[in-house]
């Protein structure tokens, strides 16, 4: 084989390689992408309020304002979990800006230990934005003991910048909704699980 011959195989030894190199790191950014999309797609939600999602806060906003809202709320169990679910009040009027509290109650209606952890939204859609909770059981495992009765609450405001979005200048009902589904702690036997509290926002 010639000089040039064996020079030419050389240079496409290298471009062979470096295409190898681009298809692997292709493959590892979409794989570190698959495992991204989920905390991103939370982190869109609760920034932009996508889908209901509500907002997270320490504290009040420091004013109220005169625009009123009545928040009724929904309690939903699925996936078999043998509890009954109910807010302590059907809804409430509040202000914007105004911080206020309500309960939820969860009683196990089985003779086991159960454990359970509920996901939830607001709508209109649209309002998760301007709808924020300083205290939640959201996301929460809840562990009851057979015939326990658990009362959660939940803490938020309506955030008075609601008034500068003219899209909802005529809503005037929210609805806050949860839905708990059984869980089974990994790293414990279910019967062996201690009760857990709701506690303010992580």
């Amino acid at each position: 084989m010639s000089a040039e011959g064996s020079k030419g195989t050389g240079k496409g030894g290298r471009v062979n390689l470096v295409v190898a190199v681009a298809c692997v790191a292709f493959v590892g950014a979409m794989v570190g992408a698959s495992y991204a999309a989920v905390p991103l797609y939370e982190m869109f939600c609760r920034v932009t309020g996508y889908a209901g999602t509500t907002q997270r806060a320490d504290e009040g906003p420091g004013r109220v304002i005169d625009r009123e809202f009545t928040v009724s709320f929904d309690a939903n169990v699925i996936g078999g979990l043998p509890w009954r679910f109910t807010p302590a009040v059907r809804s409430v009027r509040v202000k914007a800006g105004e911080v206020t509290e309500v309960m939820f109650v969860a009683e196990n209606r089985s003779d086991a230990v159960t454990v359970g952890t509920s996901t939830f939204n607001v709508t209109p859609e649209l309002t998760g934005s301007y709808f924020s909770k300083i205290t939640c059981f959201c996301f929460t495992e809840q562990t009851l003991q057979p015939g326990e009765r658990l009362e959660m609450p939940v803490v938020f405001y309506v955030d008075p910048a609601i008034t500068e979005f003219s899209d909802l200048d005529s809503v005037t009902d929210i609805t806050l909704s949860y839905t708990f589904f059984p869980v089974k702690p990994a790293d414990q036997p279910l019967a062996a699980a201690e009760p857990a509290r709701a506690g303010k926002l992580n």
